[in-house]
């Protein structure tokens, strides 16, 4: 089963500049006009992934904060003392496929990951469709505390299918099924197997903002965690996107947000943090 995931990730995977306006650089996958606009103009929602393709080489680079929980107020500076950081790098393929790297210091987790266009929203075809496939390292488990570790031990695999409808130029809804497998996981806390249905939303405010909203439901998750939500506010500035973000999930790989959210948005227990995309 371990050998098996990471083909079939991979399998999915492989079969599946300038503007006079510096908004449509950040959109610059090139659409016919056959083809709807991208319903979302950021390459997640919040932390959830959107339907939208990077060019064909086009880079983009990635960095991302999520503080610690704001319930301890001024004991921790409203989460500030207790940050962790994505550093990443996404480069487009060709204008249907992209390929991603990133560094998270939450477990000291490597990312690798692939996205690919499966479908277009058309007057053909109601829903834009791609795959998104991801393999996380976590290094954090030493060879001196667990010395039966294998390097097989420390992978988790996401398979993702992301189903977006763009119904204005205001607003876009999307769905996405998530697959997770654990090779190594905690007997208590968590499962080798976990399935997850998510969906998120923008609603365009300005010419610049936008409001996004997303939430998770976990099939059979340990009574620990919670089902992740988290809202977003997009800021458009020149060359890039700035996303704020509010959660009750810190993790950023997709497999721990999903499936390690502890905070509680009831208790005023959440995570502050953001998103930072610089294209190139």
């Amino acid at each position: 089963m371990k050998r098996f995931l990471p083909a079939l990730c991979l399998m999915f995977g492989f079969f599946a500049h300038a503007q006079d306006d510096l908004l449509n650089e950040l959109d610059s996958t090139q659409v016919q006009d056959t083809y709807a606009a991208a319903a979302f103009k950021g390459l997640q929602v919040v932390t959830l992934q959107t339907t939208k393709m990077p060019a064909a080489k086009e880079w983009y680079v990635v960095v991302s904060h999520r503080f610690g929980t704001v319930k301890n107020g001024f004991d921790t500076f409203f989460g500030l003392d207790n940050a962790t950081t994505k550093l990443g790098a996404i480069y487009g393929v060709t204008n249907w496929l992209s390929a991603s790297v990133s560094r998270h210091t939450m477990l000291k987790m490597y990312e690798g990951s692939l996205k690919y266009r499966l479908a277009r929203q058309s007057a053909a075809f109601p829903f834009e469709v791609a795959g998104y496939s991801t393999l996380d390292i976590n290094t954090f488990l030493e060879k001196e505390a667990y010395p039966k570790i294998e390097f097989s031990d420390r992978l988790t695999y996401v398979q993702q299918l992301i189903v977006s409808r763009k119904f204005s130029d205001a607003l876009s809804l999307e769905l996405v099924p998530s697959f997770i497998h654990r090779n190594l996981r905690d007997a208590v806390n968590e499962k080798e197997n976990q399935f997850s249905v998510g969906a998120g939303g923008r609603i365009k405010l300005t010419k610049r903002m936008s409001l996004n909203l997303e939430y998770a439901y976990n099939v059979d998750k340990p009574d620990y965690y919670k089902n992740p939500l988290s809202v977003g506010l997009d800021i458009e500035t020149g060359g890039h996107i700035f996303q704020m973000v509010f959660s009750n999930s810190q993790a950023m790989t997709e497999s721990g947000y999903l499936t390690n959210a502890a905070g509680d948005w009831s208790k005023g227990d959440f995570f502050f943090g953001f998103n930072l995309y610089r294209v190139f």
